[in-house]
């Protein structure tokens, strides 16, 4: 597919309400809302294309470069959220090296559909997951010592996503990304996932990947002490409480009997929980 192609993207239907986490919500700065959400708009475009149950690895990753090369100005159209997003990045001053990360992630889920191990899994979070966070500090111009703890908190909602779609992963992608080494370890193997039920092996993984979580969501819990954006302060503050439900949930949880998901009580809690970060 040549960067001169009308457009590569074919947007899935799901959008920013379909996440685990508010996205460029009311808490936002008006201001910058819509930089939040056209850096949305192109990160789930490209997620649309590496999760294509019907394009090629190939052709995949012939889109994601085409979005590339117009959001780095080397073409003009293919990519309407990447032409989007390079006025965003222009106006804003924001680099696109975050954008850029994430075509490295998206690029490698068109191509690689298993994990060995955590330490292999977690660096995929570093290119998946972490630009996310990273963008929006950026966009907010905090300070650097929000970017640990904004790490451990993006790469930590990856990894629940992970565990709430494995079945949906493995059937329509034939992708995994349980670390194999640890599935190895407690006597299970990739097609459990495909059960209606978890295994007492597979359970054993789930639970040592939530262990991670809940080290990466305590890591998290400095995130809103060291915003200085009042809002986006709410706003992390929100959603790290929403990473920690969604953890109880899935720990207490089976997500190949049933989905497993955030209720709007746990909305209601984490909002409440979050005006301690008002002053």
């Amino acid at each position: 597919m040549s960067a001169s192609a009308a457009n590569v993207e074919s947007w899935s239907g799901k959008g920013r309400t379909a996440e685990n986490f508010p996205v460029g919500s009311v808490l936002i700065r008006p201001g910058l809302r819509r930089h939040v959400h056209a850096f949305y708009d192109f990160a789930r475009n490209a997620d649309d294309i590496a999760d294509s149950p019907t394009l090629g690895a190939a052709d995949k990753i012939a889109r994601l470069d085409v979005m590339e090369a117009v959001l780095m100005g080397v073409s003009e159209t293919g990519s309407p959220s990447s032409l989007a997003l390079r006025a965003s990045l222009a106006e804003t001053g924001v680099d696109a090296v975050h954008s850029r990360d994430l075509l490295r992630a998206f690029r490698q889920d068109a191509e690689k559909q298993r994990y060995a191990s955590w330490a292999e899994l977690y660096t995929y979070c570093r290119y998946s997951a972490m630009p996310v966070g990273r963008h929006v500090l950026a966009l907010h111009g905090q300070a650097e010592d929000t970017v640990g703890p904004s790490d451990a908190l993006c790469a930590a909602l990856q990894v629940l996503n992970h565990l709430q779609d494995m079945s949906k992963d493995f059937s329509l992608l034939d992708r995994c990304y349980l670390p194999a080494d640890w599935l190895t370890q407690a006597g299970s193997y990739v097609g459990d996932v495909s059960k209606p039920a978890e295994t007492p092996g597979l359970r054993a993984v789930k639970q040592c990947l939530l262990d991670e979580c809940d080290r990466l969501n305590e890591q998290a819990r400095a995130l809103p002490a060291r915003v200085r954006d009042r809002r986006l302060r709410l706003e992390t503050a929100v959603i790290a409480n929403l990473s920690r439900r969604l953890a109880g949930r899935l720990r207490r949880g089976d997500p190949l009997a049933r989905r497993v998901r955030l209720r709007p009580l746990d909305v209601v809690l984490s909002v409440t929980a979050a005006g301690r970060h008002l002053p």
